[in-house]
């Protein structure tokens, strides 16, 4: 009885555990319908308030500009009724002189016409004086009708109809924007943002991302970059914040952009790369994120490393080039596992790197495979895997170190793969880099 009754109670426990997980399930389904739904009414909200404010905003910009040209086409008006007027009314005043001195000539004529005998002789001879100074067959010209303005306004009936075609075609609604963020990959001080198209009807001809701080005290989205490609590294970003991105596209033979996909939230634990402050030779910036040789190193050691070992395999480290002084095959770039002082340059054991001139050095030996020479606007990477965790030798290191990476150095267009022997497991790395003039300027990300 008892083992039935066991058996019973052990059907009942998973029973109970089964419903618990299945209103568990429950549970986060309804929250992601709620998600669902707010983010429906939330985009629908700011949707109408985008719309709203646009139309508004061009509701008010056309009656400005309707209003200037009805002022514009009025002053014209004005300016021609003006003009034209003047010489008319010029004109009625000569008549009416003209007119004002017949009529006093007609009376004279007539009071000289009844007039006695005695008086008649002088008053007719004045009033013929008067008559031919006034002369009588000389009249004012007054233009013909065809040669006087008549003013008309010519009105294009078509406009209408082209701004209502235009209206009827003016902004669109879109349920899905046809770009969405895939990934966020946290950096050192950096998120590398990746996206692509999901409306495959879309062309695009240029992307682009921006990103804010996140949070009600968060600022205003900026741009981080705008073209092509698919993917970005965002920099400069602080190391446990949270940060907001978005992306939109262009479409091919387009101005306007296309709705902003849905913000992703990112953000990166790993501190951001910076080189060794205080070293001879060396000014940084700010950040600390790029070098630049100076001319004030007395000493042939100049060997500038990062701060902290914050290379970890997996990662891929990147210098940045953008200025460049006298090459000399002592400069390098690369990566160590210790940050050995009063060394000339990283040609060294237990380093990797690579010089300006392109050569490739592993423990301090030239390989015999060589990269293009790094100048202005040259990008050096770095990515290290793990190939062997386990001693190839306990007895002799110099048969081999105990530590195996793969080493993968890419320049320009071009990249060298190479097994890397180090004396030691490690699970960070330090950079670095030596040259021997000024001028060289480096940013590492």
């Amino acid at each position: 009885m008892s083992a039935e009754v066991d058996v019973l109670l052990q059907e009942a426990k998973e029973s109970i555990e089964a419903a618990q997980n299945y209103r568990s399930e429950l549970q986060q389904r309804l929250h992601g319908l709620n998600q669902a739904r707010k983010q429906v009414r939330g985009s629908s909200g700011q949707a109408r308030e985008a719309l709203r404010r646009h139309f508004g905003e061009l509701q008010t910009a056309a009656n400005r500009l309707l209003t200037e040209r009805l002022a514009a086409l009025l002053a014209e008006v004005d300016a021609i009724e003006a003009d034209s007027i003047k010489p008319l009314d010029d004109c009625q005043s000569l008549i009416e002189h003209g007119v004002g001195q017949a009529d006093e000539l007609l009376r004279e004529g007539e009071a000289a016409l009844r007039c006695g005998l005695g008086e008649k002789e002088d008053k007719l001879g004045s009033f013929t004086k008067k008559a031919m100074h006034i002369q009588l067959d000389s009249l004012p010209e007054v233009p013909a009708l065809v040669d006087v303005p008549c003013v008309s306004a010519q009105l294009d009936d078509s406009l209408l109809g082209l701004l209502r075609d235009r209206v009827s075609r003016h902004g669109s609604v879109s349920s899905h924007p046809p770009v969405q963020i895939e990934e966020l990959q946290e950096r050192p001080g950096s998120i590398l943002v990746r996206w692509c198209k999901v409306d495959e009807d879309f062309a695009a001809a240029d992307y682009r991302l921006q990103y804010r701080r996140s949070g009600s005290g968060g600022s205003q989205y900026e741009d981080a970059y705008i073209g092509r490609d698919c993917e970005f590294l965002v920099l400069h970003l602080d190391p446990h914040t949270d940060y907001l991105f978005r992306v939109c596209a262009r479409g091919e033979g387009r101005t306007e952009w296309s709705p902003w996909s849905i913000p992703q939230t990112g953000y990166t634990t790993l501190a951001p790369h910076e080189w060794c402050p205080g070293t001879e030779g060396y000014i940084l910036s700010s950040r600390r994120n790029i070098a630049l040789r100076n001319e004030s190193s007395q000493t042939r050691y100049s060997v500038l490393y990062s701060n902290a070992p914050t290379y970890f395999c997996g990662q891929t480290l990147t210098f940045k080039i953008s200025a460049a002084g006298q090459m000399d095959r002592r400069d390098t770039l690369g990566v160590c596992v210790d940050n050995v002082s009063r060394v000339e340059s990283l040609q060294r054991d237990q380093a990797v790197c690579i010089s300006t001139n392109g050569a490739v050095f592993v423990n301090g030996k030239e390989m015999t495979n060589q990269l293009p020479a790094v100048t202005v606007g040259s990008a050096v990477t770095f990515d290290m895997e793990v190939v062997n965790l386990f001693p190839i030798s306990n007895n002799n290191l110099s048969e081999g170190g105990n530590f195996k990476l793969r080493v993968t150095i890419g320049s320009g267009n071009r990249e060298v793969v190479f097994d890397w022997l180090v004396d030691q497991a490690v699970d960070c790395l330090f950079f670095g880099c030596s040259f021997v003039h000024s001028g060289w300027k480096v940013l590492v990300f």
